[in-house]
């Protein structure tokens, strides 16, 4: 166990973890890289540039004290949507690279990755990445790092992704300054299950990281929470590919297969034991998800209701953060509300349910959650507006606020503030952090910044701003329930909750998208936002009309009257029977009101 190193890279987004894992699994000789970022193994990973999922690897290396170890490294995501894969990986290690680009300096991502490692008693190596990079200031970003982690100049390591300088000492740095793992070999088995995998031939593949004890092939192993029991068919370690052994001992991260079908059997967090020698208690220190952003997830065709809950079941397995319950809408029929981390991750999730099951899905305006007092005092959560009990029994609302925290360079402060402003928030403080960049500490709705902040954000900085947040508090609030009507009729999965100030303008913008959106039919139908029952904005997509007076040339002027009355008494017919279809397109439209 002396020579195993469990290591993880954390970093804010584009700050080159990837690139630089690449060149260490190259230097070990672990494998032969034919593309950038070799770890990042989806599709929409590669398209993107992001990392989406964690990625485990052990790689083999001889010391310059002769020695050789066991490197297992887990490269995280860097976006904010995905943290919760970070905390997984942080707890399957004991120690972190912390990445930070030479070009950028410590941003808002990287202040939030490295608390929770130090949360969690890792030891962290800085290392300043991109350093040969023409507009590189490593003594600048070095005196960020200091001030961040009270470190010695020394002990941070320059690097460089692109053409491989100082993988060397970061090897070297990993080896002397990362404790190995500490676990007894003769102990109950007990392993953290830190990720898993969905394949279709061998079933769940469990990814985990044994912390006391011995799991061998074929004995049978159980699950803590679940109380199940399964063979070990197979078990073995990461490397690019799954590499089979007889055991995994403590300190060891690898993977165990044992044919499970059920995706609901699989928890990310639980522990596996034996089934001969069960250990006493699960592993500590794993922290629950919880969702920020509720939308409702339906297939276009109705019978398609049970293969989306599968692939939804299958879609969780690969990622712990996706949350849903089966719900249903008078306009969409049955499907699934889905808890997400964010406005990406929902993005994400809904492209990978098309490519990876083929699943076509409408997704609902996204809205966050809130808790409604009723009029006794009785609290409840509502993640849906058509969940709202009557105004009349409602005494108050009350929504999630989030402290954000936004580094940027000191000349972007002013529209920075007013967009927050804009979107109801409190400024707490501003900070220097180094030089002319600062920190500023906001209270925003959660919902405020739930649709189209992050996009505004950067294209006000110009890419310079980074933005971090977690969720603080509830407040009470004056929220209102916007509710679109087509011919009348409410179109349960167009309304939303919205502040009092907002809510007319908001239903005005709404209307006028709806409008160049629904397509003409053969009578008028009428757009309208309401509150309760007051209308407050109104649009009309005009019928399609026929000219049946043509035929009448010269004549009486009645005979026109009497066809066109006709005609008016069909399209009242027609628009009692017509129903209005919403298009895909519409349910989208709404989060890019602007």
């Amino acid at each position: 166990m002396n020579h195993i190193r469990n290591f993880c890279i954390i970093a804010h987004i584009d700050h080159g973890k990837s690139t630089l894992a690449d060149r260490l699994l190259e230097f070990t000789k672990t494998i032969q890289v034919t593309e950038g970022q070799m770890l990042d193994n989806m599709d929409l990973e590669r398209e993107r540039g992001i990392t989406i999922k964690s990625h485990a690897i052990q790689m083999e290396y001889k010391a310059k004290d002769g020695e050789k170890y066991i490197l297992n490294l887990i490269d995280t995501p860097g976006h904010v949507d995905f943290s919760y894969e970070v905390s997984r990986s942080i707890a399957a290690c004991e120690g972190a690279l912390l990445i930070v680009d030479a070009t950028q300096g410590v941003q808002a991502q990287t202040i939030s990755n490295l608390y929770m490692a130090i949360d969690h008693d890792l030891e962290i190596i800085p290392v300043i990445n991109k350093i040969d990079m023409p507009n590189a200031m490593p003594d600048e970003v070095e005196d960020e790092i200091i001030g961040l982690l009270g470190c010695d100049r020394s002990d941070i390591i320059r690097a460089s992704g692109r053409t491989g300088e100082g993988v060397e000492n970061i090897l070297e740095a990993v080896i002397s300054r990362i404790p190995h793992p500490t676990g007894f070999t003769d102990a109950p088995a007990q392993a953290l299950i830190f990720d898993s995998i969905f394949n279709s031939f061998r079933g769940i593949i469990v990814l985990c990281k044994v912390v006391n004890g011995t799991i061998k092939k074929g004995e049978k192993v159980k699950f803590f929470n679940t109380d199940m029991d399964y063979v070990a068919d197979e078990v073995g370690v990461l490397k690019m590919d799954m590499v089979p052994k007889n055991e995994l001992t403590a300190g060891e991260v690898g993977y165990i297969i044992s044919g499970i079908k059920t995706a609901t059997e699989v928890k990310v967090g639980d522990t596996v034991t034996s089934v001969a020698n069960p250990c006493k208690s699960a592993i500590e220190g794993f922290m629950e998800v919880k969702p920020m952003v509720f939308a409702g997830v339906y297939p276009i065709d109705p019978n398609d209701y049970e293969n989306l809950r599968a692939s939804l079941e299958k879609l969780q397995l690969n990622d712990a953060s996706l949350t849903f319950s089966p719900e249903s809408s008078i306009a969409l029929g049955f499907g699934f509300r889905c808890g997400f981390l964010g406005l990406l991750h929902m993005e994400i999730i809904q492209e990978r349910l098309d490519r990876e099951f083929n699943m076509d899905v409408i997704t609902t305006v996204p809205n966050v959650s809130y808790m409604v007092y009723d009029k006794q005092g009785n609290a409840k959560e509502v993640h849906n507006p058509s969940g709202l009990p009557d105004q009349t029994m409602i005494d108050h609302i009350e929504e999630p606020y989030i402290r954000a925290s936004i580094i940027t360079a000191s000349t972007f402060i002013g529209p920075i503030m007013k967009l927050c402003l804009d979107k109801r928030g409190e400024l707490i403080n501003q900070e220097y952090v180094s030089g002319n960049r600062v920190e500023l500490h906001f209270m925003i709705p959660l919902g405020e910044i739930v649709i189209d902040f992050y996009d505004k954000l950067k294209s006000i900085s110009k890419g310079y701003a980074s933005f971090d947040y977690h969720v603080d508090s509830f407040r009470p609030s004056k929220l209102a329930k916007l509710d679109i009507l087509l011919n009348g009729e409410p179109v349960d999965a167009l309304s939303t909750l919205t502040h009092e100030s907002n809510a007319v303008t908001f239903g005005r913008r709404m209307c006028e998208k709806l409008k160049e959106l629904i397509p003409r039919q053969q009578f008028d139908i009428a757009i309208q936002a309401a509150i309760g029952a007051k209308i407050v904005a109104r649009e009309t997509v005009k019928q399609v009309r026929k000219d049946v007076t043509a035929k009448c040339y010269g004549g009486d002027v009645s005979r026109k009257r009497k066809l066109l009355e006709k005609q008016k008494q069909g399209k009242k017919r027609m628009k009692q029977v017509g129903n209005v279809q919403v298009p895909q397109k519409a349910f989208l439209a709404v989060l890019k009101l602007d």
